[in-house]
């Protein structure tokens, strides 16, 4: 990633300017060493209702970060000027109060007479999970470098928080080595109980729908077909339709959808994604933990600022396990006894797969005890 390695902090002196006559303090050549090895960007890689909307939060509210939220949405692709101040959250999001809009920081690549920011496409919005990059993927590259580059230009931190990139974080570390890839991994019950009650009492089947469509647009691919297979999910026919169809049919499909196998499905992709990031990640954020340890939130700040500099507080964390324990009895049309079978069939899968990092396999092994726990009270 050709960003440049300058220290974030002010420039430089100009050429032939004596140093003495410079208003900055000297630097001690290992501040300079130091700050030249920071990464320059943030890639959160997080997972919907993940909690990751929050952990953004956090890096966006510090004054060295340019905060993106959702590059790879497919809001992008018809995003005006005039629709950026509305892109607030709204009541039954579940998200923190935003000093800005969402879609706040994308105005400069956004053009007055035109929808759409610059270079996004909307097949982007589709995780992959192929071991090499797909053919859509040096323009992803462009347009994700096109962000940082400018960004870093204005002598901020690129801080992007995508929920459509696990599948693809090998791919992203290794176009963009300068950026810091962070994980961020809740345990699967929770994270699909929280789309799901929304479903329930809003009728709001997006997050319910979003599996179904992601493994549907990724079968031919083995690995994909592989975790279908072994969590036994049913998806909604595909047929010859296009990209747009099919997610209008998974919309249909999820409002009717047998509540046994919209977790089978949600669990399919959670693994698929855990496994991405367990063979990736630079830094891995457990939402689970941290809701319940002020330790663990200081450890995480300093991972951050060994790595980047940046110094966010996730002192604020909620514990997101015991609200799920208190929403166990709303948790209706899911025998949730018979998902032991399913957290057990995933935890397989992810274990005999290559290139995956031992202590993070362990961590994935706690969130599918944590889930057999949580999902023995619903039914």
């Amino acid at each position: 990633m050709p960003m440049s390695q300058a220290p974030m902090n002010g420039p430089s002196s100009a050429a032939g300017e004596p140093a003495s006559r410079s208003n900055e303090p000297a630097r001690r050549p290992d501040d300079v060493a130091r700050k030249s090895a920071l990464k320059q960007a943030v890639f959160l890689h997080t997972g919907w209702r993940s909690a990751g909307t929050w952990v953004w939060s956090r890096l966006r509210e510090l004054d060295a970060v340019t905060g993106f939220y959702e590059p790879l949405s497919n809001v992008l692709a018809e995003l005006s000027l005039a629709d950026v101040s509305a892109s607030r959250p709204t009541l039954t999001s579940g998200h923190p109060p935003l000093a800005a809009p969402y879609f706040d920081e994308y105005r400069p690549f956004l053009q007055e007479s035109a929808r759409g920011v610059a270079g996004y496409r909307k097949s982007f919005s589709i995780d992959r999970f192929a071991s090499v990059p797909d053919a859509e993927f040096p323009a992803l590259h462009a347009y994700l470098r096109n962000l940082c580059e400018r960004t870093v230009e204005q002598r901020s931190v690129p801080v992007f928080k995508f929920c459509r990139s696990s599948g693809r974080l090998p791919w992203l570390k290794e176009a963009f080595p300068q950026a810091m890839h962070v994980g961020v991994l809740r345990n699967p019950a929770s994270q699909f109980a929280s789309g799901w009650l929304l479903s329930q009492q809003w009728s709001n089947p997006f997050f319910v729908a979003a599996p179904f469509r992601v493994l549907g647009l990724n079968q031919s691919d083995p690995l994909v077909r592989q975790a279908i297979d072994v969590c036994g999910v049913s998806l909604p026919p595909a047929a010859s339709m296009s990209d747009d169809a099919y997610a209008m049919a998974c919309e249909q499909y999820a409002r009717t959808a047998e509540g046994n196998n919209a977790y089978r499905a949600f669990v399919a992709l959670w693994i698929l994604c855990a496994l991405r990031v367990t063979q990736g990640a630079d830094l891995l954020i457990d939402i689970d933990r941290l809701g319940q340890s002020r330790g663990y939130a200081a450890c995480l700040r300093a991972g951050f600022e060994s790595q980047s500099g940046l110094s966010p507080d996730f002192g604020s964390a909620r514990d997101l396990v015991e609200e799920t324990r208190r929403s166990a009895a709303r948790m209706a049309g899911i025998d949730g006894r018979s998902m032991r079978a399913v957290h057990s069939a995933a935890l397989k899968f992810l274990k005999t797969q290559g290139g995956v990092d031992a202590g993070l396999v362990d961590v994935v092994r706690e969130k599918m005890v944590l889930a057999n726990e949580l999902t023995e009270q619903w039914r």
